[in-house]
C-alpha cells in the first residue's frame, strides 16, 4: 500500500525533508543539468525534486500513483502538470519521454518488473532514467517516520540486475543521504557535510541508491554490474538556487 500525498507532502516541507531533496536534486542536476529542450517525467513522488527542471525542458509531467490522493503541481506558472496513474500502466505513448526521473515509485509497487517495463515503453530511444530508492544498507530504510523507510528496499547489484533484465544499460550510480534520518538542525543545516563524510567514510551506506540507465533494445546480461559509480559527483545546490546567487 502506497503511502498518501498529505504524509508525502508533510515530510518535505520539514527541515528533514527539505534537505533531503536539496540533496537528491544536487545529484540530478549534477547529470543532466536542465534538462533544456527535453520531455521529462517524473515518477511515484518525485515534486521535490522536479522544481530543479522548470524552466529547462520543453515538457514536465508529474505521473502520481491514485492511491496518493489528489495532487497539484504548477510547473512554471503554467498550470497544474500533474496526472493520477494506476500501476503499472502508464497514459502516455510510447517514447514519449527523453528523461525519467522515479523517486517513492519503485519500492511501494507490486510488481517491480512491470513496472519497470512500462518505463522502458514511454522512455525515448536512448532515452535515461534515474531510479531512486531506498537503500536497503542504509539507516532511512528503517526509519518509518520518513517515506523512505515504507515499502521493499534495494541494493545497488538488485537495481543494476532489475535494470539490465528489462534492458536498461546502468551508466552511473551513486549513494545520498548520508545524514542521519533525524529532523535537528544540527544535522539537516549540515546536510551536505554528511554527505561528504559519508562518501569517505561509509560509501555504502547512503539511505539511498541512484542509478542512471539508457534505454537500449538489447542490454547484454550483467550490464550493470560493471557500470561506473559515480561518487566523484559534487554535492551541489539545487540548479535553480545556484543561478540566484551568480546573478
Amino acid at each position: 500500500m502506497r503511502q498518501d500525498a498529505v504524509t508525502l507532502e508533510r515530510f518535505y516541507a520539514s527541515d528533514l525533508g527539505k534537505a533531503a531533496a536539496r540533496i537528491l536534486t544536487g545529484k540530478l542536476t549534477d547529470l543532466w543539468g536542465d534538462a533544456k529542450g527535453l520531455s521529462v517525467l517524473g515518477l511515484g513522488y518525485a515534486l521535490p525534486v522536479l522544481d530543479a527542471f522548470t524552466h529547462g525542458p520543453r515538457r514536465m509531467i508529474a505521473a502520481v500513483p491514485l492511491e496518493h490522493g489528489p495532487v497539484s503541481w504548477d510547473c512554471s506558472g503554467r498550470g497544474n502538470a500533474t496526472v493520477a496513474v494506476g500501476d503499472p500502466r502508464l497514459p502516455f505513448p510510447d517514447g514519449l519521454f527523453d528523461r525519467v526521473i522515479i523517486l517513492h515509485g519503485l519500492e511501494e509497487t507490486g510488481d517491480p518488473r512491470a513496472y519497470l517495463r512500462e518505463i522502458w515503453r514511454v522512455t525515448a530511444p536512448e532515452g535515461r532514467i534515474v531510479l531512486t530508492a531506498a537503500n536497503r544498507s542504509g539507516l532511512w530504510s528503517r526509519a518509518t517516520r520518513t517515506p523512505f523507510g515504507h515499502g521493499r528496499p534495494w541494493t545497488r547489484s538488485q537495481l543494476s540486475n532489475l535494470l539490465s533484465t528489462g534492458l536498461f544499460q546502468v551508466t552511473a550510480s551513486s549513494g545520498a543521504l548520508y545524514m542521519p534520518p533525524t529532523d535537528l538542525g544540527l544535522v539537516t543545516s549540515a546536510a551536505e557535510g554528511w554527505e561528504a563524510m559519508g562518501r569517505l567514510i561509509a560509501p555504502g551506506m547512503g539511505g539511498v541508491v541512484l542509478i542512471e540507465a539508457v534505454k537500449r533494445l538489447y542490454a547484454p546480461p550483467r550490464s550493470g554490474t560493471a557500470a561506473p559509480v559515480t561518487d566523484q559527483v559534487r554535492i551541489a545546490r539545487p540548479a535553480r538556487a545556484a543561478r540566484r546567487e551568480e546573478h
